[in-house]
């Protein structure tokens, strides 16, 4: 690679990383979904009430991440004087879930929920409807007041980030109205914060609209009085925490849903993953590269030999071809049947018949003819042509 080739390239990876740069540095924008889950700092999520509760109750809060009807039906039913807390910007529980629940509260427990939209077989039972719209209220500047004149000081004006829900229909022989809720500037008021009595033990459901009054926006911004008084009401009891049922759960939506959910095989999977990559990569540094296929060398012998001779023939150097013919014939009876060379006489001759299997008579005129031509100082074509005739009819006749 050339110099200005290496400039270029290194420019481009320059370009390349400052834009990741700037893409990893750049402020992300803020995160507005609805989330209530404990682990969310976002501003619709539950991170700052769920640490306050933890605080100001001095208590290890635990926090369910599984449906409510598998927890309540694996923890002792015989513990009493507990509350469960769901916050959500909707609350839709079917009949097992439901029916757990109403277990837990009729064993003289406490559910606390904080929605705006609330259905299915708990609010049937509970006989309570909400509703979200009423005189241009669903998103307009709110008072959330309390009917206590004790807590009258904690009312509170909610001007943005808010839905205004309130209960359209309750059970007036079990409910109780807590607050209520109106436009800044009208008198009417709806209620939004009751208490349900329910069972024979002392249990209750509390029940308010304004679940965006516990969000991290609000508690953070003046609002943290009234989630508090809110929460006053509550009995001392411990405190357990929902964070399944939540706009914000974390959904593990990969087909691997079931293995990542499993602690054990979570792990096994990491580390099959894990040793699957540092098996690539030291079986590829271990791997020989592929060989290049080298073709062998091309033999030219015979080309060669043809080049020369044919150079040796058009110039008309006889007598140097019949030399060579006579020294590559004898090289080649010396070789083949292992015969001294030195004294082409009879007896080389008797001797050279027998091995090669030609007549005596046909071997005695070979090797007359070579002596022959070597005594002679010249050559013509014709000598060439009858030597190379009396080799070849040799060659031919050994067996």
């Amino acid at each position: 690679m050339d110099k200005k080739s290496k400039i270029a390239l290194y420019a481009i990876g320059a370009v390349i990383l400052f834009m990741i740069v700037v893409e990893v540095a750049k402020p992300r924008p803020l995160n507005w979904s609805d989330s209530y889950s404990a682990l969310d700092k976002i501003p619709l999520g539950g991170y700052v009430i769920y640490n306050e509760l933890k605080n100001e109750t001095k208590q290890n809060i635990p926090i369910i991440n599984k449906n409510i009807y598998e927890y309540l039906y694996t923890i002792d039913s015989t513990v009493t004087n507990q509350s469960l807390v769901f916050i959500n910007n909707y609350i839709n529980l079917g009949g097992q879930e439901s029916q757990a629940i109403l277990d837990f509260v009729d064993r003289g427990n406490t559910v606390f929920v904080s929605t705006g939209y609330f259905s299915g077989m708990l609010a049937d039972t509970l006989k309570i409807s909400l509703n979200r719209d009423f005189e241009n209220l669903f998103k307009q500047v709110s008072i959330n007041s309390f009917t206590s004149d004790y807590q009258a000081k904690n009312n509170t004006v909610f001007n943005d980030v808010i839905e205004n829900s309130y209960f359209a229909s309750v059970d007036t022989l079990n409910t109780t109205v807590l607050g209520m809720v109106s436009k800044a500037d009208s008198t009417h008021l709806h209620p939004n914060f009751i208490k349900v009595n329910y069972g024979v033990n002392d249990g209750a459901f509390y029940i308010h609209s304004n679940p965006f009054a516990f969000t991290n926006y609000h508690l953070l911004n003046g609002k943290e009085d009234y989630a508090a008084t809110v929460l006053s009401y509550l009995p001392k009891s411990k405190i357990i925490w929902d964070n399944y049922y939540k706009s914000g759960r974390k959904i593990i939506s990969s087909p691997l849903r079931y293995v990542l959910l499993n602690k054990a095989l979570k792990w096994a999977f990491y580390i099959a993953l894990l040793g699957l990559v540092m098996f690539v990569i030291f079986k590829g540094k271990r791997t020989q590269r592929i060989i290049p296929v080298i073709e062998p060398l091309k033999n030219s012998t015979v080309e060669f030999t043809s080049t020369i001779g044919d150079l040796y023939y058009q110039h008309g150097n006889f007598s140097n071809i019949i030399s060579k013919k006579i020294v590559y014939f004898l090289d080649y009876v010396r070789s083949s049947f292992y015969l001294n060379t030195d004294k082409l006489n009879q007896e080389f001759v008797n001797k050279l018949a027998l091995k090669s299997g030609n007549s005596t008579e046909d071997t005695l005129k070979l090797i007359d003819f070579i002596a022959l031509l070597r005594s002679k100082k010249q050559h013509s074509e014709k000598d060439l042509i009858e030597l190379n005739r009396k080799i070849e009819h040799f060659k031919n006749k050994t067996t």
